[in-house]
């Protein structure tokens, strides 16, 4: 659990929150996660910048449904910063692995938003004996990104990967700043609220924290590689997308090739965080194939 001084401020009613340590021998920290409800293993795997309460609307949607385990990706929420870790896609897809394994789950259905559309996807490829089906939510797979959304977010995530000073910029994150280009990502701007906004800006303040989320931004050409893994996945895949998503139809299009066997979804009026501003739609998904 996180210390008294960073416990989390949002809390989802229904779960609890559990952690998983590292294994002796691996570089690797503890990973945090919430748990709720019963029936067969769900996984939520949140976005770039965000934590397990990314899914606070979700998870009472699909609790009576399934057992959800939403995780705190490493180094974000409160998982375990690990000075030196990698922020990859092929370590972030570690931690996801790790808690298949060390739950010992199987007949998962992984759901993920964004980066954890991409991390769904290729765990999916690597444990196809233990995932059920796979939902993925605006995969976050191509060029730009968050830097898509507004003038404002290429400006700040340019700084914060530019060399020299790059590790300066990232220090800095003022409130109006983190909300103005998070809330590009919902049409409806009082769907991204400022308790969750104040939640994260919390986590983001423990120490190690701005060299965690310089790495996530300067490590993309990682998450548009993962694309290649996608062929090589066996289960069922749903691909969601919003209609506004800062994904282009272009970039939708080539995972449909990709995933020729896939349903797809696009969400009417959605933006990137479905999961914030339309999660009606995802549970029903969901609960139709409970």
């Amino acid at each position: 659990m996180p210390d008294q001084e960073s416990r989390p401020t949002v809390h989802i009613p229904g779960t609890t929150s559990h952690t998983i340590a590292p294994r002796e021998g691996h570089r690797e920290g503890t990973l945090r996660y919430l748990k709720a409800g019963t029936g067969a293993p769900l996984v939520l795997l949140h976005t770039v910048r965000t934590q397990a309460e990314h899914f606070r609307h979700l998870i009472p949607l699909i609790s009576d449904q399934y057992t959800v385990y939403a995780l705190d990706l490493p180094g974000m929420g409160y998982s375990e910063i690990v000075p030196g870790a990698s922020y990859e896609e092929p370590a972030l897809r570690a931690g996801v692995e790790r808690l298949l394994t060390e739950l010992d789950l199987y007949d998962v259905t992984l759901v993920g938003e964004s980066l954890g559309g991409v991390l769904a996807l290729t765990t999916a490829a690597d444990l196809p004996e233990r995932v059920r089906r796979v939902v993925a939510v605006n995969a976050y797979d191509y060029r730009d990104g968050i830097a898509r959304s507004s003038v404002l977010a290429r400006v700040v995530v340019g700084g914060i990967i530019a060399p020299g000073v790059g590790p300066v910029i990232a220090q800095q994150e003022p409130k109006p700043v983190l909300r103005r280009i998070l809330r590009g990502g919902v049409g409806d701007k009082t769907a991204f609220r400022e308790d969750y906004l104040d939640e994260l800006l919390q986590s983001g303040r423990r120490p190690g924290f701005p060299t965690v989320a310089r790495a996530l931004y300067r490590n993309m050409p990682s998450l548009i590689a993962a694309r290649s893994r996608y062929p090589e996945v066996k289960a069922p895949v749903h691909l969601v997308y919003g209609e506004n998503d800062w994904s282009r139809p272009s970039d939708r299009e080539a995972n449909k090739r990709l995933l020729p066997a896939a349903d797809f979804t696009q969400v009417p009026g959605a933006h990137h965080f479905i999961a914030l501003e339309s999660p009606e739609v995802v549970a029903d998904l969901l609960n139709a194939v409970a």
